[in-house]
C-alpha cells in the first residue's frame, strides 16, 4: 500500500508539473501552426508529430544521448550541478516529449475552427495581435485547449518507455507504468494489476473528460 500512495503520487505530481511546463510550449506551437504560413511550416509539423510514431524506447534513448554527461545538452549542464538523467527531472522531461505533441493537435483544432470575423474586427478597431490572442484566439480555444491539455496528462500518466530511458527504474523515480512493468517482472502480479487498475482509473477519467470538452464546442 506504502508502494502503490507513493508511486501514484508522484506520478501525478510529476504528470501535473510536466502539464504546466506544455502548455506556453504547446499552445505557442499551436497557434502558430493553426494560423501562420511560414517556410518550414511542414517540417515543424512532422517534428511535432514524430513523438506518435517513433518507438517511445527511441525517443528516450535520444534524449539520454542528448541529456547524458557525455551529451550535447548534458556536458553543458553537469559543471552548472544540473543532473537529468536517472532523477525527477528526467521524468518530467520524457512525459513532456511525450504529451505534448496531443497538446499540441487538439489545440490547434480550436484554432483553426475559431471564426476568424473576430480577429478581423478586433483588428480594425486598432487591437494588437497579442491582444487578440488573449482575448479572441484563446477564449474561443479554450475548449480544445483543455482538452489538449488533458490527453497530454494522461499521455504523460501512461508513458513508460522514454521515461524507463531516461530515468530508470530508481525507487523514487517510478512512475506507475515503470511500477507495473517492475512488479510483473518480480512475478508480483497482483502488484502489478493493482497499479493497472489506479491507471486505467486515471486514463479513463482523463479520456471521458477530454472528448466532453471536445463535442461541447
Amino acid at each position: 500500500m506504502d508502494e502503490l500512495v507513493q508511486v501514484t503520487g508522484f506520478t501525478l505530481l510529476m504528470a501535473t508539473i510536466s502539464s504546466v511546463v506544455m502548455l506556453p510550449v504547446g499552445i505557442s506551437i499551436a497557434w502558430v501552426l493553426a494560423r501562420r504560413e511560414f517556410v518550414g511550416r511542414a517540417l515543424l509539423e512532422t517534428l511535432v508529430s514524430l513523438p506518435l510514431v517513433v518507438p517511445p524506447v527511441a525517443t528516450g534513448l535520444l534524449l539520454l544521448k542528448l541529456l547524458g554527461r557525455r551529451g550535447p545538452i548534458g556536458a553543458f549542464l553537469a559543471p552548472l550541478g544540473i543532473e537529468i538523467v536517472f532523477t525527477w527531472k528526467g521524468v518530467v522531461i520524457a512525459m513532456v516529449v511525450m504529451g505534448l505533441p496531443l497538446l499540441i493537435r487538439t489545440a490547434r483544432a480550436g484554432f483553426e475552427q475559431a471564426d476568424r470575423r473576430y480577429e478581423e474586427v478586433a483588428a480594425t478597431l486598432g487591437a494588437r495581435p497579442w491582444r487578440v490572442f488573449w482575448t479572441i484566439n484563446l477564449p474561443l480555444a479554450r475548449r480544445s485547449v483543455l482538452a489538449g491539455i488533458v490527453l497530454g496528462f494522461s499521455r504523460a500518466i501512461g508513458e513508460f518507455g522514454a521515461t524507463v530511458m531516461l530515468a530508470g527504474a530508481l525507487p523514487g523515480a517510478r512512475t506507475i507504468s515503470v511500477a507495473i512493468y517492475r512488479n510483473a517482472e518480480l512475478g508480483r502480479d497482483a502488484a502489478a494489476m493493482t497499479f493497472i487498475a489506479v491507471s486505467l482509473t486515471i486514463g479513463f477519467v482523463a479520456v471521458y473528460f477530454s472528448n466532453r470538452l471536445v463535442r461541447v464546442q
